[in-house]
C-alpha cells in the first residue's frame, strides 16, 4: 500500500483495487462514488470523506471480503442504485435499505 500510494496519481482507492484484484490482498475497501453513495444510503456510514467511509466499512465487513464487498457495492450502484434514479422497486436489498423509496 505504502509503495503504491507514493506513485503519482495513485491514492488509496487505486491501491486497494490493484492489491485486491491483482494480488488478492485485502488491504482496504475500495471507496469510489458508488461505494460512497451506497454505504450512506444503506446507513453503513454517516461520513462523507472516502478515508473515513473506508474505515467504517472495514470495521463492519470481515477483512477476507473487503475486495468482494467493494465489487458488490460498485455493481449494485451501477446497475440498480444509481445516483439520480435508483430502482428501489426492483432492488434486491430493498427490505434492508433505510433509504428505499426516499431518494
Amino acid at each position: 500500500m505504502a509503495e503504491l500510494v507514493e506513485l503519482g496519481g495513485v491514492g488509496r482507492k487505486t491501491a486497494n483495487v490493484v492489491l485486491g484484484n491483482a494480488f488478492g490482498l485485502n488491504e482496504g475497501v475500495v471507496v469510489d462514488t458508488h461505494v460512497m453513495r451506497l454505504s450512506q444510503r444503506l446507513g453503513l456510514t454517516k461520513q462523507t470523506r472516502p478515508e473515513k467511509i473506508e474505515q467504517d466499512l472495514m470495521s463492519l465487513v470481515p477483512r477476507r471480503q473487503w475486495t468482494l464487498f467493494s465489487h458488490w457495492l460498485i455493481w449494485h450502484g451501477r446497475r440498480r442504485c444509481s445516483a439520480r434514479k435508483p430502482d428501489c422497486a426492483g432492488c434486491e436489498i430493498r427490505r434492508s435499505c433505510p433509504s428505499a423509496d426516499r431518494v
